[in-house]
């Protein structure tokens, strides 16, 4: 006796079926790692704009004390010039000081790792601002920035 066609179309639909939520299945998992990359470079976006604001935030505090010495500037230094500084005022080289405090504190906090620092080889001031971008696999990650006081 023949096999019936009613019952071999029947399992031929289920075999497409199959095959549908397969491909549909990889599609599912081509778009997680989509989103997965998007977040990834979001963030790495999110850090190099923290990174040029402070950049630029150490640039307007090196014209704004013309006789502080900013050259070769880098760590975090002491908090005890910030005390000075905004309780009873400073000079340009405790300004300076407190300066360098303040701003690498806030690259501390604001990326991660986060570290900056400021070279002179005149008339060029240098500021480099280096953080650690796990995601990408490189050690470190850095915002290179050039001015003229």
């Amino acid at each position: 006796m023949a096999p019936n066609r009613a019952s071999f179309s029947k399992g031929f639909t289920l075999l497409e079926v199959l095959i549908a939520l397969v491909i549909f299945s990889f599609g599912l998992l081509a778009l997680a790692a989509l989103m997965a990359k998007g977040l990834q470079f979001n963030t790495s976006a999110l850090h190099r704009s923290y990174a040029s604001s402070q950049a630029y935030d150490i640039a307007d505090r090196v014209r704004a004390n013309r006789d502080g010495d900013y050259a070769n500037l880098s760590g975090i230094g002491s908090d005890q010039s910030a005390s000075t500084c905004l309780t009873s005022g400073c000079d340009a080289t405790a300004m300076r000081d407190f300066d360098r405090w303040q701003w690498n504190t806030t690259n501390a906090a604001v990326l991660p790792d986060g570290s900056g620092s400021v070279t002179f080889v005149s008339p060029i001031y240098t500021v480099t601002i280096t953080w650690d971008d796990d995601r990408d696999g490189a050690a470190d990650d850095s915002f290179v920035f050039e001015f003229r006081p």
